[in-house]
Parts: C-alpha cells; structure tokens; sequence
C-alpha cells in the first residue's frame, strides 16, 4: 500500500483516477480533510490534507511514485510504501488480478 497527501481534493482525485485506469492501482481511497502538522523549511505549519491510501502490489511502486510525482502539486510530496503482509485471499487476488499488467 502506499500513501500520499495533497491539500487540494482535485489533485487527490487526479493522482486516484489516474492510478486506477493505469492499473497501476486496485483502488485509491481518498480519506479527509485530516488535518497534518509538519515542519517545513524550519517552520511549523499545519494544514487540512486529503490522505490517499493505494492499494497496489509492491513491484508497482515506482511506476506509482513517477505517476504522483507528474501529478502532485507539493515540491517535496510525501509517497510512501508500507507492505501488506496479510489479508483476506480474495482481496488479495483481486488486487492481483486488477493490477495484472504490473507483472
């Protein structure tokens, strides 16, 4: 799975829509506003955000991280990669079988 955040809802979207018709995504889901508290450039700042959650298989990850960068509208946006490292069979396979054209 990997995530990303953005404050804009219509980069959210993109970066989402994107993903899934690529197949480089079995879903993206897009959760929020959240609200995110960072240091950036030696300051604190906070700011509402839309998390993406991507579920993905892991050999895709840096034909996702290419596909958010083009997209994303931050300088330095965060994407990251945590494993899945159990779930239901079926999801699994399903993630599988819709991203098909990763392998």
């Amino acid at each position: 799975m990997v995530m990303t955040t953005t404050d804009k809802r219509k980069v959210a979207d993109a970066i989402a829509k994107s993903l899934v018709k690529k197949r480089l995504a079995a879903c993206v889901q897009v959760l929020g506003p959240i609200t995110s508290t960072f240091t950036w450039k030696s300051k604190l700042g906070t700011g509402k955000e839309w998390l993406l959650l991507i579920k993905s298989r892991g050999s895709a990850y840096k034909k996702i991280e290419k596909e958010i960068t083009r997209i994303h509208n931050y300088e330095l946006p965060e994407i990251i990669q945590v494993p899945i490292t159990t779930g239901s069979t079926g999801y699994l396979k399903w993630i599988d079988e819709s991203t098909k054209a990763m392998k």
